[in-house]
């Protein structure tokens, strides 16, 4: 009698656990629908304006350079089971232009007006090539204006991802415009009157950043970080350095800053890191960082360099 009631029980034990798993399935939150961007500012971006909604993911480890990032097979597999694929083009990610599993491709250097490569490059740098230059310098996201651009893309791709929630999404977008916009306000303000309008960066990334508020900058290398300078361009540096008294050269985080403290070595200057925002540190993305605070961080340090009141 006893063994039959508890056969019984555990019979009712396991109906009952089998019917709460299939009800939990069924009340359960649909699946979000996944996006992939290839840089940073691309994934701030989408990260803002998608909210809760859908999920975003960075194909770019934290920490790695995006000029020489190459997907491995896993990567590749991620993007083929992604809605979306949100990326800088312009010659950034090669590897993109051949990738077609995704459902939608969204290159964003369709929606920007590009510098032709050359076009605001200062200092020697002959002989050296970037695999940008097919499709010019893609570093266009630290102009907040471009960005303001990008967003307005990526909205309409989110809300054809997801119509239920377009107007969420466009909240959220128009939030997002609004800090770009106060962003570009204070970058005005903080380098309107400075003492020096150029800076010296081991890589020029920065080109837009500088035509859309008036100063120069000056390279050790082009578009492509990766690019050795010849000696007469360092000879020019050196020299540019010293006339114009310049105190401060940048460098970023992922590449080496030998040439750099060289230079700094030779004219007296100091170095500090300049954050092109293709992609952060995992020390920056485990503190929280975002578009506008890194954003922030360099208008501080370029103020300083280029002394500015």
């Amino acid at each position: 009698m006893k063994k039959a009631l508890i056969v019984m029980i555990l019979l009712l034990s396991a109906t009952f656990l089998l019917l709460w798993q299939e009800d939990g399935k069924e009340g359960s939150a649909p699946e979000r629908a996944s996006v992939v961007a290839s840089t940073f500012a691309l994934y701030d971006l989408a990260s803002a304006i998608a909210g809760e909604r859908i999920s975003v993911e960075m194909i770019v480890p934290f920490g790695v350079d995006v000029h020489s990032f190459e997907p491995t097979p896993r990567d590749m597999a991620r993007l083929s089971e992604a809605k979306l694929f949100i990326y800088s083009g312009a010659g950034l990610e090669p590897w993109a232009e051949s990738f077609s599993s995704a459902a939608t491709k969204l290159d964003i250097s369709r929606f920007v007006t590009l510098h032709t490569v050359g076009e605001h490059e200062h200092a020697g740098h002959e002989g050296e090539c970037s695999h940008h230059e097919s499709g010019g310098d893609p570093h266009y996201w630290l102009d907040p204006q471009n960005m303001i651009a990008a967003s307005e893309q990526v909205t309409v791709a989110l809300c054809a991802l997801d119509p239920d929630n377009a107007a969420y999404y466009q909240e959220r977008s128009g939030r997002y415009v609004k800090k770009m916009q106060m962003l570009d306000t204070l970058y005005t303000k903080r380098l309107q009157h400075c003492s020096k309008r150029m800076i010296v960066v081991n890589h020029n990334a920065f080109a837009y950043l500088a035509e859309r508020y008036g100063f120069e900058v000056h390279a050790v290398s082009a578009l492509s970080p990766e690019a050795m300078p010849s000696a007469k361009t360092m000879a020019q540096l050196s020299d540019l350095i010293v006339d114009e008294d310049v105190k401060v050269l940048f460098f970023e985080s992922f590449v080496s800053d030998r040439l750099m403290k060289s230079l700094a070595k030779e004219t007296g200057a100091s170095v500090d890191v300049l954050q092109p925002l293709a992609n952060i540190t995992a020390d920056q993305a485990e503190q929280g960082s975002d578009y506008v605070m890194l954003m922030e961080a360099n208008l501080d340090k370029l103020a300083e360099a280029m002394v500015c009141r």
